[in-house]
């Protein structure tokens, strides 16, 4: 049984490489990475840029549970995960959350890549603040937090 994890907030920029080398082990038959990136337009706004705020504490404990899950929920014991999310102002493009997961099978990484970041949105107290062309901003409305 192998379990490997990475599970960061940072402030600086996510290093894809980081990841990938993270994943690669010739003990998985497949690996994904999902980076989830800034874009340029939401609800018809043209967007400039996003700044994430977090609880820190509640984040990274977040994350921890949902790892945790995985055996459990989704029966995975075998796999390898990385997690980072951007905590700052992220310009367009940019990457704001990488998950990388390598398992034997390549339906178990797509169940787990899924799994972590519906889990995520739901339950990490992460939020975002869109910056627009006409200069003005405004944070985000979240999903309320769901705890398990």
């Amino acid at each position: 049984m192998l379990h490997t994890k990475i599970i960061d907030l940072k402030k600086e920029k996510i290093q894809v490489k980081k990841a990938e080398n993270f994943v690669s082990s010739s003990k998985f038959g497949a690996s994904l990475i999902f980076k989830g990136t800034v874009r340029n337009k939401n609800d018809n706004k043209k967007v400039t840029g996003i700044t994430y705020d977090s609880h820190d504490a509640m984040v990274i404990k977040s994350f921890e549970e949902i790892y945790n899950e995985v055996e459990q929920k989704l029966k995975i014991k075998d796999k390898a995960v990385f997690i980072e999310h951007v905590k700052g102002y992220l310009g367009l493009g940019e990457i704001s959350i990488i998950i990388a997961v390598a398992c034997p099978h390549r339906a178990e990484t797509y169940i787990l890549s899924r799994f972590i970041i519906e889990e995520i949105k739901k339950r990490s107290p992460i939020w975002k603040k869109e910056h627009y062309e006409n200069e003005k901003s405004e944070w985000l409305k979240g999903n309320p937090i769901q705890v398990n």
